[in-house]
């Protein structure tokens, strides 16, 4: 029998990314159910948190076209530097108050396209002017909508996505409290809004922080290709 993934075309397939990842096995494991790309949080707060050097290690275990994300927050261009060295291929993830021009002067320094992060108000999404947002970040590869919470993301917290413009001029990737029980949800309310939509979890497929679930990781991908066949573009 023909899986729902497999009777996608391309531009229906929704691209995971799965962030926060500290354990050898947990790589491995989301590499198996079909991530697309991995994060490693390098934001010593977070208790996501590694080190450049084990971002390294872990990074090394992707298979090819798995692709690995460096979060960063409002770090130091020394340090991008010297992670992006270690980290061959990957994307730069900027989930602070990075500006645009910080942004596009680390991706010309590096080499490496970038992700912006748009940290959306709980309460009132009017309050956050997405398409200002999207044309002043307009050389991000994608904008990462995540839910504004104390600690820069990694919350578990959804914000109004009902309550989004309806056309933006970016790539999106859809963050903030995704589960394998509402990522369909999150779908279909936001797949006709940008250019793209791509998906990103980490406390939603976790059994602690920094300590993922294989269990909840087949089922977040499972949802995701679900929602792929059954809300097509």
């Amino acid at each position: 029998m023909t899986s729902p993934e497999h009777r996608l075309s391309p531009q229906h397939r929704t691209r995971i990314k799965m962030c926060g990842f500290t354990r050898e096995a947990d790589v491995l494991a989301a590499c198996a159910t079909g991530a697309d790309a991995i994060g490693f949080v390098l934001y010593p707060p977070s208790p996501r948190s590694v080190s450049i050097e084990r971002a390294a290690e872990l990074a090394r275990l992707l298979p090819a076209f798995v692709q690995p994300v460096l979060l960063f927050v409002n770090d130091t261009p020394e340090r991008i530097a010297a992670a992006c060295a270690v980290v061959p291929g990957a994307v730069l993830q900027f989930h602070g108050d990075e500006s645009p021009e910080f942004c596009e002067a680390m991706t010309q320094r590096t080499g490496r396209p970038h992700l912006k992060a748009a940290r959306i108000p709980l309460s009132e999404v009017a309050d956050f002017d997405l398409l200002e947002f999207a044309h002043l970040h307009h050389q991000a590869q994608a904008l990462l909508l995540d839910a504004h919470v104390d600690g820069y993301g990694g919350g578990g917290k959804t914000f109004h996505w009902s309550l989004l413009p309806p056309n933006v001029n970016a790539h999106l990737v859809l963050s903030g409290g995704l589960t394998p029980a509402n990522v369909a949800d999150g779908i279909r309310a936001l797949r006709s809004r940008g250019l793209s939509l791509a998906v990103d979890v980490s406390s939603g497929i976790e059994a602690g922080k920094g300590l993922k679930d294989a269990d909840k990781m087949r089922q977040f991908v499972q949802a995701v290709r679900t929602a792929d066949h059954d809300f097509p573009l």
